[in-house]
């Protein structure tokens, strides 16, 4: 049977079918109608689980649409079942994605010891271990928010979109802006690499492959991270037929 999965960010959507854990062509969708979004794409295919991952807050109106267009709704949470141990100390708050995207790490790299770097509207460093645990991590300011917080805490320093390329010393305000940014990142992510030469180090998100053509160091870029980790849990609960 065919799934849909839903991944809701920050600043967008991103939903695919998925047959077992296989992620077919992913949608993506920024703007206010989220709910209309979604039905668009159930009108097309009725799915046997929806499962989503957001770190949005919707109503129960919102829910109780999406339960009436499938057999089982799964709004990824710290109650939801997932093929890995959960450490983290107050799981209540952990993010969604944050825990889609460490269920799809530890299928792709089983036995192994794993960090993913999710390069979004904030940086989040999270960590698997070989015997498939998830420790927690880190967050931080992602590329788009550092720009934007110097603008707004500053009187005069501009807000700039980040450049290809820049200079290693910034020579101007705009390149001391850019460098900064940049190679802040840069250097706080390497720094991590190189803390843990022994993990698999995997990018993703929407500045993922920005970020690795400026480092050096052997990493894995995934897409649809979370998608992947959402296709897994969807497929379970299918599979147990936990379908109501």
């Amino acid at each position: 049977m065919t799934n849909l999965i839903i991944d809701i960010g920050n600043t967008a959507l991103k939903a695919a079918f998925a047959q077992g854990t296989v992620v077919g062509a992913v949608e993506r969708y920024c703007g206010e109608g989220v709910l209309d979004f979604i039905l668009g794409m159930t009108s097309a295919q009725k799915p046997a689980v929806i499962a989503i991952s957001t770190v949005r807050k919707f109503d129960d109106n919102f829910y109780g649409r999406l339960e009436r267009e499938c057999e089982k709704l799964i709004v990824l949470n710290d109650k939801t079942w997932l093929p890995l141990v959960n450490k983290y100390k107050t799981p209540e708050t952990l993010g969604a994605d944050r825990i889609a995207s460490a269920v799809a790490a530890k299928e792709l790299f089983p036995g192994k010891n794993i960090i993913v770097f999710d390069f979004g509207t904030a940086l989040t460093i999270d960590f698997i271990t070989s015997s498939g645990e998830f420790l927690g991590g880190n967050i931080s300011l992602g590329l788009r928010t550092r720009y934007m917080a110097l603008n707004h805490y500053t009187q005069q320093l501009p807000l700039l979109d980040a450049p290809e390329e820049f200079d290693g010393i910034g020579g101007s305000t705009k390149d001391a802006i850019n460098t900064g940014v940049i190679l802040g990142l840069i250097f706080e992510v390497e720094g991590y690499i190189r803390q843990y030469p022994d993990h698999i180090h995997i990018f993703t998100g929407g500045d993922a492959i920005y970020f690795a053509k400026k480092l050096k160091s052997p990493i894995f870029v995934v897409y649809n991270l979370v998608l992947m980790g959402l296709a897994h849990v969807a497929d379970y609960y299918e599979k147990k037929q936990i379908l109501c």
